[in-house]
């Protein structure tokens, strides 16, 4: 199988994770997606809510999204969020698939101050998703990895597909862009708005019945 992975504070999760996700899905015939809580991000400030509440919040939109699914691996692990160690772990839960780690441009310039970032092409292919305000240029040291590791896209629905090695390959695929930002729900949120367009139903019921994000 081809498993996309996404993972993130999700403090909460909604429809700018979700929509790129799907599109991401689509462009390269993901079989499913496994979206991925972090229980202590060591690039972000510390979540809002309780990894428990972010969890339940993910399971409640994998449970009304076709083709996604929990990951509970980081939440587990009482220990910085590193994505060597989580990829290590899923290469053992999904030995015999193809894993598709999904991220945005301004994390992938950012890979170098990544824990151990080199191993990382050993155990996964990247998704490159485009994001406005960050350009990759020829002069950044990320430029020439890119352009050697860079795959065709729809060399993944070729009946024969070019010869691609089983991991270390980058992924770009466009993405339309999503005005959708965690922070401006919380506000949102914190001034007794519910922000509909921007969560998942699921979502919203709970953020409504837990009281989270309230000022």
């Amino acid at each position: 199988m081809r498993i996309g992975i996404l993972g993130g504070t999700f403090d909460p999760i909604h429809y700018g994770h979700i929509r790129p996700a799907m599109e991401v899905k689509a462009a390269l015939g993901l079989d499913k997606i496994l979206l991925m809580p972090n229980h202590i991000p060591p690039h972000k400030c510390q979540p809002h809510c309780t990894s428990a509440q972010r969890l339940e919040m993910v399971a409640r939109a994998c449970a009304e999204l076709s083709g996604f699914e929990l990951c509970d691996i980081e939440v587990k692990r009482d220990s910085p969020s590193y994505t060597v160690v989580t990829l290590k772990h899923l290469r053992e839960r999904y030995p015999n698939d193809q894993l598709f780690f999904i991220l945005g441009m301004d994390a992938f310039l950012q890979l170098p101050s990544w824990h151990n970032w080199q191993q990382l092409f050993d155990l996964t292919h990247f998704v490159l998703c485009e994001r406005p305000g960050w350009t990759l240029t020829k002069d950044h040291p990320m430029w020439p990895i890119l352009e050697q590791r860079r795959a065709p896209n729809n060399s993944l629905h070729l009946k024969e597909p070019p010869q691609i090695p089983p991991t270390g390959g980058i992924f770009c695929v466009q993405i339309t862009a999503q005005d959708i930002s965690s922070t401006d729900i919380r506000a949102q949120l914190a001034r007794g708005k519910i922000p509909q367009d921007a969560l998942l139903p699921s979502t919203v019921n709970y953020i409504q019945k837990q009281k989270l994000y309230q000022a």
